[in-house]
């Protein structure tokens, strides 16, 4: 235990399994503990913090906006929400938002959307497809959604009307809803983040589209943490030249500032009508303030191609120092969101890193995942591997439990 002051509080419920570490304040991509210890962030609050810390744009904007209201209602306009919907909706050519806190929210409020366009068309009963090792959240009917039976022990019953196909196989989900009047929806991530950064292959998800479109379901593509820049488009689906009719966003959005959206395209965006869904918090002038300012400080600085680049440098080093070691199975993903899969569990590698002074976090119980602030350097994508590939090689080097 590196500070009392990380110690568990006797106060809050234990829900999360912690390093006993305390973030102090941060900057750029490091971070610094309550007792001065200094770490190169490759989490950044998992995926969330796109600009690193104390970002020099992003900081003075989000001051002023402290000084002038953080939260009024959606009673009001909010004149910052029709400049980040607008903005949301150039980007990805898309037609309508809603904005929400969460990346929860935001795919609660897809499948509430799903639900109700099946309502529309008179299905009494709708279904929505869904993934094997996705994650949605844990809410109730986004932890039923969720494909990871591990987190949904104690919780049932879950929500009916989901049915579950792998990935990347065409066959599978015809053969899945093949006569099934209920369907209305395919939902996905376009690289599956909690599930141990799984990718959609480009023809597999061009395959979906025009499944849908054959089928009139709606295209419901969850981009919470895969969204935002992080593989070097604004939204990773983009790589295949297809648009969702339903796109959840949140966690890079406002980095760090919670916020969320579900953007709808045509076929979608006029399903909810008022007093259909909404939020106290959703789309508050701060949170607003947030995305706008992101997503300008992005483009003013490029970290689009920026982050393709880095990513793809990433990649590379991971693949020389540890592609070619007998268990390790995969490094995959694409830009700033990386996966190393191990053929054993490797959760001790997030204290190990630590303690090295790298934060990393390990998910599916043996993918290291990678997913830093888009401002990372390649000198510090350099250090990242520096810092982890001795510590895989040490654990490998153990006898496979």
């Amino acid at each position: 235990m590196t500070d009392m002051s990380a110690a568990a509080s006797p106060h809050t419920m234990n829900t999360y399994g912690r390093v006993p570490l305390a973030v102090s304040h941060g900057q750029g991509c490091y971070v610094w503990d309550t007792t001065g210890k200094r770490y190169l962030d490759a989490l950044a609050g998992i995926a969330v913090n796109t600009l690193g810390h104390n970002h020099p744009k992003l900081v003075p904007a989000l001051q002023d906006q402290l000084s002038k209201i953080i939260h009024s209602s959606n009673y009001y306009h909010v004149p910052n929400q029709e400049r980040l919907a607008a903005k949301l909706v150039e980007l990805s050519g898309l037609t309508n938002v809603f904005f929400c806190c969460t990346g929860l929210e935001a795919n609660e409020g897809a499948l509430k959307l799903a639900r109700k366009f099946g309502h529309d068309k008179g299905i009494e009963r709708p279904e929505i497809v869904v993934y094997e090792k996705a994650f949605h959240g844990r809410s109730i009917a986004t932890l039923s959604a969720t494909g990871n039976p591990k987190v949904q022990v104690g919780f049932g019953p879950l929500v009916e009307g989901f049915v579950r196909v792998p990935a990347n196989d065409i066959g599978a989900l015809k053969k899945a809803t093949q006569g099934n009047p209920n369907v209305v929806a395919v939902f996905f991530e376009t690289i599956q983040g909690e599930g141990g950064v799984n990718p959609m292959r480009a023809d597999y998800l061009r395959q979906v589209r025009a499944l849908c479109d054959e089928r009139d379901w709606l295209l419901m593509i969850d981009e919470v943490q895969c969204g935002m820049g992080r593989t070097g488009k604004w939204f990773a689906h983009q790589w295949a030249g297809i648009s969702p009719d339903v796109m959840p966003l949140a966690k890079g959005l406002g980095s760090g500032v919670p916020v969320g959206a579900i953007v709808a395209g045509p076929k979608a965006a006029h399903i909810f009508q008022p007093g259909n869904h909404g939020t106290t918090f959703g789309g508050n002038p701060l949170a607003m303030r947030a995305g706008v300012e992101t997503i300008r400080i992005m483009e003013e600085d490029g970290l689009l191609e920026h982050a393709a680049r880095v990513g793809e440098h990433l990649k590379a080093a991971l693949q020389r120092e540890l592609g070619a070691l007998p268990g390790v199975k995969d490094i995959r993903g694409q830009g700033l969101m990386l996966g190393v899969e191990l053929d054993r569990p490797c959760g001790a590698l997030v204290q190990q890193c630590a303690d090295a002074g790298l934060l990393i976090s390990v998910t599916a119980d043996s993918v290291i995942r990678l997913v830093p602030p888009l401002i990372l350097t390649v000198a510090q994508a350099d250090d990242i591997v520096g810092i982890l590939a001795p510590l895989v090689k040490a654990m490998l080097a153990q006898p496979k439990p």
